[in-house]
């Protein structure tokens, strides 16, 4: 068998252990540690081969670790960890603040392309899975429309801003697709919607003890790139009822695009995902598109990439010859 690809995982959170878990089941590769900002000696991973070490030790593996798999949050930790770890390993990230992904990524590729990396950005499944079938969707039915829908699930990244709203001890962020708006679009209308029109978005926040509870809330609808667009809700509940009903992560989604080919044939392409857990799902596609980060550099191409640049063959475990026999 050939050498097995060596993995890092920088940050520790649901999307770490995910990772964890995902690379269980990749045989062709193997983790070497876990860089966390914590005490190390706090993170329970019970692996007994992986290391658990300061986030500043990272750079002592340069010559140990082929791909750096970041999970840190995209509010404030990607954008400053993908360029620093770009800088000395080929890296994967799940960057999911779409508006700001072109000036993300040429932040990454600059490092990327001054050092032989190969960072492969915003990779997860929307931004990710969802942006290919997209582009697939809109290339093969360039006469029609695409609609994305998220939920009814728990959102990672939004999840991630609220808890960073000053006063906000805990909380979640469920986004729910309009069944209304889900069945237009299936029956090929091809309507105009809003954002608001699309989705809704309920948090449920549980607030440091003494926080102003109406400075929270507004600080959370207004929030640019995340709520402000949207019909928002803001319930505040206990840490109890938090752990009691909001410790799973589902979440799931669909893209569908009508469109109109020949003589006003309706067709419609949709792609669907029904997930138990978010982070676990999120972390198997960090997991497979690592291995196109190892290979992309094996191959000289350095430099950020997106979902686009990658080749499907090039994520499989699987030689060429078995993808054309088992699965064309």
């Amino acid at each position: 068998m050939s050498k097995k690809i060596k993995l890092g995982i920088v940050g520790y959170g649901n999307l770490g252990k995910g990772a964890i878990e995902a690379i269980k089941q990749t045989p062709d590769m193997e983790l070497v540690a876990v860089f966390t900002r914590r005490d190390p000696k706090n993170l329970n991973i019970n692996e007994p081969n992986v290391k658990t070490l300061q986030i500043q030790e990272a750079s002592d593996y340069k010559n140990e670790i082929d791909v750096m798999i970041l999970c840190g949050g995209s509010a404030t930790d990607l954008p400053e960890q993908t360029p620093y770890f770009a800088s000395m390993f080929n890296t994967v990230d799940s960057y999911d603040t779409h508006a700001k992904i072109p000036e993300f990524y040429e932040s990454v590729n600059e490092a990327a392309t001054k050092n032989n990396t190969t960072a492969i950005i915003s990779v997860g499944w929307d931004p990710g899975l969802f942006s290919i079938n997209r582009v697939l969707a809109d290339a093969i039915l360039p006469n029609g429309e695409n609609y994305t829908f998220w939920g009814k699930g728990l959102s990672q990244g939004h999840s991630d801003a609220v808890r960073r709203v000053e006063g906000v001890k805990n909380g979640v962020q469920y986004t729910i697709p309009s069944e209304s708006a889900v069945d237009k679009v299936r029956s090929g209308e091809n309507p105009e919607l809003t954002t608001a029109d699309k989705h809704s978005r309920v948090c449920y926040i549980v607030a440091e003890e003494g926080a102003d509870k109406a400075k929270i809330e507004k600080e959370i609808k207004t929030m640019p790139n995340y709520f402000a667009d949207y019909d928002t809700e803001v319930h505040f509940i206990t840490e109890e009822e938090l752990k009691r009903d909001h410790s799973k992560a589902p979440h799931g989604g669909f893209v569908i695009r009508g469109g109109n080919t020949g003589a006003g044939n309706k067709q419609i392409y949709e792609f669907s995902l029904k997930l138990d857990s978010n982070p676990e799902f999120t972390a198997s596609v960090l997991v497979a598109y690592a291995r196109a980060a190892y290979r992309l550099n094996q191959e000289k191409q350095y430099g950020a990439k997106s979902v686009f640049d990658v080749a499907p063959g090039h994520i499989s475990p699987r030689t060429r010859e078995e993808l054309r026999r088992d699965y064309l």
